[in-house]
């Protein structure tokens, strides 16, 4: 009994502490880290790994990459302006880099620093899949997906140090908290936390290459892609931070119309060819 009141006395001061306001659910979500904190520190690693790769620069891939990426964080501006949201870009500084690497991978970084690596580039095929793999990387960035992490993982710990304050004078109880806290709050929380994540960042994404003028029924075929070149080896999804690559799919076929009515508010009733 002690220990559940000690816990909900914990979550009730972090909830009570910081929160902000999701643009695209506008749903409260965790943010211990501000902005004017979180953005420098990670301007500061896109640079440092920058420095560390070797940046492709002056090739078509290279300024694909750079005009995608351009297109979507315009039509994300575009969307964020239409729902009421002005000036939510203001300290964001995009940049979009291309590094070479095997790596079948792209990312964001808060604030809109984005690279790709050149071995994502076979798999997507196009350059309607580059905005497809743009539009979820930038709603990473633009939903604060990072900040919430890094706020649940402070969570996580702020709880195992609960735990362990609570039950000091139990050696029993102390024993199986530590031996199962770990793997019990990352399969029920952090796992889950992370696929809602990604889903999230699927159907935004979406919306967003669609109104940059790309057609979203690509991204369930990147997505194929991406299976048979993972062969099948992936872990359950309960055990994985994606989403099984089955049920991307299936949301992305499904979210496409969506997408589609969506950019038809902005005007955008064709797309570019996929090519």
């Amino acid at each position: 009994m002690k220990f559940n009141k000690v816990v909900l006395s914990f979550l009730i001061i972090v909830v009570m502490v910081s929160c902000a306001t999701n643009p695209f659910t506008g749903k409260k979500t965790m943010a211990f880290v501000g902005n004017d904190q979180l953005f420098p520190s990670a301007f500061a690693q896109y640079n440092q790994v920058l420095s560390e790769s070797k940046v492709i620069t002056g090739t078509s891939d290279a300024e694909m990459i750079k005009r995608v990426g351009q297109r979507i964080s315009v039509a994300a501006e575009r969307w964020l302006i239409a729902n009421g949201h002005h000036g939510y870009l203001d300290d964001y500084k995009w940049e979009y880099n291309l590094i070479e690497s095997e790596q079948v991978n792209a990312w964001c970084m808060p604030g809109g620093k984005i690279a790709f690596y050149t071995g994502i580039l076979p798999i997507a095929e196009n350059e309607t899949a580059i905005a497809a793999i743009m539009g979820h990387e930038v709603v990473h960035a633009l939903a604060n997906h990072g900040q919430q992490r890094m706020s649940a993982a402070y969570v996580q710990q702020g709880l195992a140090v609960v735990g362990n304050v609570a039950l000091a004078n139990d050696e029993q109880s102390l024993g199986i908290f530590n031996q199962s806290f770990g793997i019990a709050s990352n399969v029920v929380g952090m796992l889950p936390f992370s696929r809602a994540h990604e889903t999230e960042a699927d159907k935004v994404g979406l919306i967003i290459m669609a109104i940059a003028g790309y057609n979203p029924d690509e991204a369930a075929e990147l997505w194929k892609r991406m299976e048979a070149n993972s062969g099948g080896q992936a872990p359950p999804e309960f055990l994985s931070s994606h989403p099984a690559n089955d049920t991307r799919i299936k949301n992305l076929q499904e979210l496409a119309p969506e997408a589609k009515a969506e950019a038809k508010k902005f005007g955008v009733t064709s797309f570019r060819p996929i090519n």
